[in-house]
């Protein structure tokens, strides 16, 4: 397994006049709500442990409070700590100096924001260049960079305009772009999508998966809407009231939520549009069928099996067999909704 990209180690975020004092307190088991009353203090973040896996995108979500957003500002360190560490390629960004950490925030990562974050009185092209500009990258080779991820994003031809004669699908393509330009590692991506209509909302993630699948970035994607985080997920980590409460694969937790807080979640997504047909893979040999590719979600296996007329599928990943599934395994898993608290033993 390979060295985390980012790692978040022991962090705490406590909002108020004397935060350090609260952190035992904290660890003592005092909740969010007992904190205010008491003390006065606001609890963001809870002890959070996270390793970012190197070229994958990574979601963070939770419902409003859940501190999503705080921890995505503690990884450039646009929020300070109470306590902890994040790790990028094994240095501390919260023990960086100014200048190392001005050079980080140039280079090494770079942030699309919900509200998009676009100067008004610049072009899309000075937009999309002004990260280059700070970097000291030379005019001439900064606006070519500038052009070449302005057609990656598809508003060629609107190099000249300004922000406000563009829409906000348009406008937050101007602001992927200008995060991409920079050739940053990471790309930290704060509800980047959710101010957008659901049509182009869409069309913006098929644009991330797009750009991920060529240039393999370190993503750090935060979000509340758990089809997006199904949709472009490698990873989902989900928090509430500043605390991790689930962290794994996202058929994981689809197939095994923790508690009822992680299955009030899912349980009005289409399992069938999300679950792999190699998270109901077992090894029957009574089972045939067609062959069909691990990755390939429930709703399609179905369809192909059913005109298949075959009791099932041989489930394969890079032409070899790892396993097989049978019609019945397949409707299980899209109709069952479990929970960790109740009486079922998880679905495998």
């Amino acid at each position: 397994m390979s060295e985390p990209k980012v790692a978040i180690q022991n962090l705490y975020k406590i909002f108020g006049p004397k935060p350090e004092k609260m952190v035992e307190k904290v660890q003592a088991g005092m909740s969010k709500a007992d904190m205010l009353d008491q003390h006065g203090h606001v609890l963001g973040l809870n002890n959070i442990n996270m390793d970012i896996a190197p070229h994958e995108i990574q979601v963070i979500m939770g419902l409003s409070g859940s501190g999503k957003s705080t921890l995505i500002r503690h990884l450039n360190r646009l929020i300070e700590p109470t306590v902890g560490k994040v790790l990028v390629d094994g240095e501390n960004v919260l023990a960086m100096n100014e200048t190392t950490l001005r050079n980080f925030r140039r280079s090494k990562a770079s942030m699309v924001f919900q509200k998009f974050g676009l100067l008004p009185h610049r072009s899309v092209a000075d937009n999309v260049a002004y990260g280059l500009s700070i970097q000291g990258v030379e005019k001439a080779e900064s606006f070519e960079r500038a052009h070449r991820w302005i057609e990656r994003v598809g508003l060629a031809g609107f190099e000249k305009h300004f922000p406000t004669q563009l829409s906000g699908g348009m406008q937050q393509r101007v602001g992927l772009a200008r995060a991409l330009a920079t050739d940053a590692e990471i790309l930290l991506m704060d509800e980047a999508f959710s101010a957008l209509d659901p049509l182009i909302r869409s069309d913006m993630q098929d644009i991330l998966l797009g750009l991920q699948d060529e240039l393999h970035k370190t993503i750090i994607f935060i979000t509340h809407d758990l089809d997006e985080a199904l949709r472009i997920g490698d990873n989902i980590t989900i928090l509430r009231d500043g605390a991790v409460i689930q962290s794994g694969l996202p058929q994981d937790i689809v197939l095994s939520p923790v508690d009822d807080y992680v299955a009030d979640f899912i349980k009005d997504i289409n399992k069938a549009r999300v679950l792999q047909i190699g998270a109901v893979m077992g090894n029957s040999q009574s089972v045939k069928g067609p062959e069909i590719e691990r990755t390939t979600v429930l709703e399609t296996a179905l369809q192909i099996v059913s005109e298949a007329s075959a009791s099932g599928a041989i489930i394969v990943e890079k032409g070899k067999k790892v396993g097989t599934a049978s019609i019945n395994d397949m409707i299980k898993a899209i109709a069952r909704t479990e929970k960790k608290s109740g009486t079922d033993a998880p679905y495998r």
